[in-house]
């Protein structure tokens, strides 16, 4: 089924979800979660161990790194750490098991994005990483939102949505904008365009 899959998504004929990284030491786990997420439409690496899952992160992006907390070798801790490291936009969840729950905190604290307690069941492993995947498009939004400037097409005011969620900032002048944005001084004068025009208004 796997290799149907691969080959499909090869051809173009069904296009990726998002990328994923599972790091767990478990192979069975590994692969029956591996074959679950692609079934989903999602394109996944697996590492059976924190080297080898440091190794693909330097060598690819994933947008999604799901990693065992507890790994012989180097630990989730260390997993999460390089890929922030690497790629601060990742997502990264941490599977643990009760035991290591605090531990699973303090991975939040340092970056992570959520945490599953193992054994956890597909459809809420399946929810938490779509939910990874609606931050990110979120993420993508707002940059992109960021980098537009709202100009009114009637009376050339800017909103300055800076600092703020878009749409929400307040309508202001282009010079009130230049001034808070920017580290110019204004002076003020005439373009050879309006000085003709003025000239000749003053003549009538």
């Amino acid at each position: 089924m796997r290799k149907i899959f691969l080959k499909l998504e090869n051809t173009g004929l069904i296009m990726s979800k998002g990328t994923i990284l599972l790091v767990d030491d478990e192979q069975t786990l590994l692969e029956s979660v591996r074959y679950d997420l692609e079934k989903e439409g999602y394109q996944v690496a697996i590492a059976e161990n924190g080297e080898t899952g440091i190794e693909k992160l330097r060598s690819g992006c994933y947008q999604v790194v799901v990693t065992d907390l507890k790994l012989e070798g180097l630990d989730g801790i260390q997993v999460l750490k390089e890929a922030k490291t690497l790629h601060p936009d990742s997502m990264v969840v941490i599977l643990t098991g009760f035991g290591a729950l605090d531990s699973a905190i303090d991975a939040l604290r340092m970056g992570a994005s959520d945490y599953l307690l193992k054994p956890c069941k597909r459809e809420e492993l399946l929810q938490r990483i779509g939910n990874c995947f609606e931050r990110i498009e979120l993420k993508k939004k707002i940059r992109l939102y960021e980098k537009i400037l709202p100009v009114c097409c009637v009376c050339k005011k800017i909103r300055d949505d800076r600092g703020k969620e878009p749409g929400t900032g307040e309508w202001i002048g282009f010079e009130e904008f230049l001034v808070h944005h920017s580290s110019l001084d204004l002076s003020h004068g005439y373009c050879e365009d309006c000085f003709r025009e003025t000239k000749e208004k003053k003549k009538r």
